[in-house]
């Protein structure tokens, strides 16, 4: 499915967001990941831990139902499974046939989120994690911070090649964090195995609207920005502003520096659920953000679900007239492309 081959639809043996760490707790928690029911939640102990999120017997939604110790109980008939996916009680009868469980998956607790390995668990590295210092998380005097979780009606690869592709800045966020040089600027790639990084180096410019708004210097600056993309669904975002060189007083030196995080999780074909939080060592700061930013997101969703609802009207294959800013999210899709070629391979050979 564009943009990917016919029956290319998302990587499955890669760490996805299921939830920020804070929204877990004894309530039943349900998504939808990879066109999989799925219930998050904490077991007694506080261990986080997610399960299948359709009971096998009528298919109610365990999402809606509750929980009894570190059960889930069915709200239909009673039907129990524990949190290793077993099913431990069947009220209308004494023996609970070996057939019934439902589904576990890995999901481990790492910076601000929980995250879920969909495919095959014996895959499921930790290392392949994005490293918290790289990407600012624990980086000496910063903070992290969650701030939304939005269903986007529109499929998550849209999300990733608008996040690959930080020249839209200069037109959809115009009048709030974007300038014209978003654009302009050359942009420097670096790739390596399930990694993709772009950086914009902005010189003597003129500061986005965020910086007036926040009471910052609004003057010209010099600008660093750029993106992380960790496959199949992170992406590390660096806006790193100071005063530029020729500046009488300041010359050079750091105005604000900030990272914010962007997970894109597939939920259906056509649907995807985005994460995004904030990194600063401006706390006080990170309060202004989190109302100013909310509009600059709905953007985002905005021009994804429209893109969504076009290629309803025109079909699955679009041609597309590529230009130059393409170029790294291109270079993304053809990586996902890869990882979702290896396991179709690996899924047809003999056992």
């Amino acid at each position: 499915m564009y943009p990917f081959r016919e029956g290319s639809f998302a990587v499955r043996n890669g760490w996805y967001v299921a939830a920020f760490r804070n929204e877990l707790g004894r309530d039943l928690l349900a998504r939808t990941i990879l066109n999989q029911p799925v219930v998050l939640y904490r077991k007694e102990d506080g261990e986080a831990v997610a399960v299948g999120g359709r009971c096998p017997h009528r298919h109610f939604p365990l999402g809606k139902s509750c929980l009894k110790g570190d059960a889930i109980v069915c709200g239909y008939h009673g039907i129990a499974f524990g949190a290793d996916g077993r099913c431990v009680d069947i009220p209308s009868q004494d023996v609970v046939p070996r057939a019934y469980k439902i589904p576990t998956y890995p999901l481990v607790e790492h910076g601000l989120w929980a995250w879920i390995w969909m495919g095959d668990a014996d895959k499921a590295d930790v290392a392949l994690l994005p490293d918290l210092e790289e990407i600012g998380v624990t980086a000496a005097g910063m903070t992290a911070r969650p701030f939304y979780v939005q269903e986007v009606q529109g499929r998550y690869q849209l999300l990733n090649d608008n996040l690959l592709d930080l020249s839209h800045l200069a037109f959809l966020h115009a009048s709030s964090i974007g300038t014209v040089e978003n654009a302009q600027a050359p942009e420097e790639l670096v790739k390596r195995p399930g990694f993709l990084s772009c950086r914009r180096y902005i010189r003597n410019a003129d500061a986005p609207a965020v910086m007036a708004a926040t009471g910052r210097y609004a003057g010209k600056i010099d600008r660093v920005t750029g993106m992380d993309f960790y496959l199949p669904g992170f992406h590390a975002g660096i806006g790193d502003m100071a005063y530029p060189q020729d500046h009488p007083e300041h010359p050079g030196e750091t105005i604000v520096t900030s990272r914010v995080y962007h997970a894109v999780t597939p939920a259906t074909p056509h649907s995807c659920i985005y994460f995004f939080a904030m990194a600063s060592e401006d706390v006080a700061g990170m309060d202004f953000m989190f109302d100013y930013l909310k509009p600059v997101l709905e953007e985002d969703k905005f021009a994804t679900e429209e893109i969504e609802k076009m290629l309803a009207i025109v079909g699955e294959n679009p041609d597309e007239l590529l230009i130059k800013t393409d170029r790294n999210a291109v270079e993304g899709r053809r990586m996902l492309q890869a990882m979702m070629d290896a396991e179709r391979s690996a899924a047809a050979a003999p056992a």
